[in-house]
């Protein structure tokens, strides 16, 4: 089960396993998409306040983006802030 406005694991898994060969571009779009407004989400909330299942996929969600895209220890809404030049520092 996830959180309100967030993607369901099962959805995840699906469009994880569907080659994107298989996919329409419409397809491959809508998923660029609500993998976005999904990790955009994810870093919104602290894990604490999350339910465990999204807070367990989230984990593992951050560490796939790490492995695949190097991580610089900012989570995406720090990303976010700095590029609008609103962070912290």
């Amino acid at each position: 089960m996830s959180d309100t406005g967030r993607k369901d694991f099962s959805t995840k898994m699906r469009e994880g396993i569907t080659p994107n060969s298989s996919k329409s571009t419409l397809d491959k779009t809508k998923e660029a998409f609500t993998d976005t407004a999904d990790k955009i989400a994810r870093g919104a909330r602290t894990d604490h306040s999350k339910s465990t299942s999204q807070e367990m996929s989230d984990k593992m969600g951050r560490i796939k983006d790490k492995n695949e895209h190097g991580g610089s220890g900012h989570s995406v809404m720090d990303k976010a802030k700095n590029a609008l030049g609103i962070d912290k520092h």
